[in-house]
């Protein structure tokens, strides 16, 4: 993190005796992947704009297990999630904030019934509520007049039925919002989810994220809207794949925000 962005730990509070109002819990690719970790900045700027209470696990986070439950390691998914929920418990977390809408489903839905219940909110969805409640005021210059389309991420889409909150927050850039064919519930995977970011293709003749990226193309954006640090990686890697580098750029909500 650079020296401007105030990053707060869990553990700071704890000496201090109090008590963040949401813990922004990271995620493994908002920590170790170098495109990812700049939208973990994005919306640390964000937060401190809005000068939010909040806080990091910092080395104390781990992997939510998202994957290992995924890829059907269901053992090493609950040792994971059990010893997150030691910590998070430890510290009284009572609200969580992430990037990641696989952390996000996975801390929303899966935890509770291993004893982790926690108030879980995605980026898009915080963002938005700071807009509302005035703590964030978006000038809505730098994007004016642009072409933008959002490309829904399953986990935060289909799986948890998030489909306003991003694009209520990419309206107030005052950018041309146009809509693929196929989005919210029939929105298409960009071919990252369920483990398979980590494994090779499958046979067939094309890959998901270069048809993904057609979807958008065909709406000819400037830019492509993401609300996930996975999405991103497979569409900027299908706009490679189209030859459209420099053309079409691929920004998640929080970095369009952070930018105006």
């Amino acid at each position: 993190m650079s020296e401007e962005l105030k990053v707060p730990t869990m553990a700071e509070f704890m000496a201090e005796g109090k008590q963040p109002d949401i813990l922004f819990w990271v995620g493994s690719a908002g920590s170790y992947d170098d495109r990812a970790k700049k939208i973990t900045k994005a919306f640390v700027k964000i937060l401190n704009k809005a000068n939010v209470n909040f806080a990091v696990l910092g080395t104390e986070e781990s992997n939510t297990g998202d994957v290992a439950k995924r890829a059907g390691n269901e053992f090493l998914f609950q040792m994971q999630a059990m010893m997150n929920i030691e910590v998070l418990n430890t510290y009284e977390v009572k609200r969580i904030v992430t990037c990641d809408p696989h952390s996000f489903n996975c801390l929303k839905n899966e935890y509770p019934s291993l004893g982790g219940s926690y108030d879980v909110i995605h980026h898009t969805q915080f963002i938005q509520e700071l807009i509302e409640s005035g703590k964030l005021k978006v000038e809505g210059q730098t994007y004016k007049g642009k072409r933008i389309t959002f490309h829904d991420p399953c986990y935060l889409g289909r799986a948890n039925s998030v489909y306003d909150s991003p694009r209520e927050v990419l309206k107030k850039t005052n950018a041309n919002l146009i809509e693929m064919k196929r989005h919210k519930s029939t929105a298409l995977c960009c071919g990252a989810g369920g483990a398979q970011m980590f494994k090779d293709a499958e046979p067939g003749n094309k890959e998901i994220n270069v048809l993904r990226t057609e979807d958008a193309l065909e709406t000819q954006p400037d830019i492509i809207a993401t609300g996930c640090p996975y999405c991103n990686t497979m569409m900027t890697d299908g706009i490679k794949a189209k030859e459209k580098e420099g053309k079409v750029t691929v920004l998640d909500v929080a970095e369009l925000i952070a930018n105006s």
